[in-house]
């Protein structure tokens, strides 16, 4: 006789499965964790501007394993589905987005500093934004390289004065009340969200 096998894993499970969420969490909480440690380290803890590379590092890393997780292997399922998928595509953007940004946060230990908790939070929504973005451009497996780019050419050019004090273009190099760093990164976050979530991520061939 046959065993009866139990129900399957539901809809949600299946879901995540197929975006890699489970290894995305565990990627950002590793993150969270090499954050902790290396800004609770001395030299790091006492002085707020030796924050500056971990405060670019820690948000780069987190929206490199959020941009992997919006491949899809069923686009074309997708865009001919019954229901609308934007809400679903939202929804993983946000969910993960706030998991990442509130573990990155509590990862820089110490009263608020310049380039603390508020600083982390702006860069996460902005490299997240960005690798949204690059998503729908470019496909999931390539959304890291504009971020990646982007964030190493302003990081190496800070010893220029003009980048330094260029609030728009180094805008996650700034200290983190400052306002128009804040709307720089809260722009690249709702334009990237908005896109991924309207268009989804470029169709890509089945991964390796």
């Amino acid at each position: 006789m046959n065993a009866v096998s139990g129900p399957g894993p539901g809809p949600l499970v299946l879901y995540a499965r197929s975006r890699a969420v489970p290894a995305t969490v565990v990627t950002l909480v590793c993150a969270a964790l090499i954050t902790l440690w290396l800004a609770s380290r001395p030299a790091t803890y006492l002085d707020p501007y030796s924050r500056v590379p971990l405060l670019s590092l820690a948000p780069l890393l987190a929206s490199t394993a959020i941009g992997v997780s919006l491949h899809t292997y069923t686009r074309d399922l997708d865009d001919t589905a019954v229901r609308p998928w934007w809400p679903r595509r939202l929804a993983h953007l946000l969910v993960l987005t706030a998991l990442s940004a509130v573990l990155l946060a509590l990862a820089v230990p110490g009263h608020a500093q310049e380039f603390g908790a508020a600083a982390m939070v702006r860069n996460t929504l902005g490299a997240i934004g960005i690798t949204a973005a690059s998503a729908v451009l470019l496909g999931a497996r390539l959304s890291w390289m504009p971020t990646t780019l982007y964030f190493s050419a302003v990081f190496l050019s800070a010893a220029s004065p003009r980048v330094e004090k260029a609030t728009v273009l180094a805008w996650f190099m700034q200290p983190g009340p400052q306002r128009g760093a804040w709307a720089v990164g809260l722009a690249l976050f709702v334009l990237g969200t908005a896109l991924y979530a309207a268009r989804g991520s470029r169709p890509e061939g089945p991964r390796a």
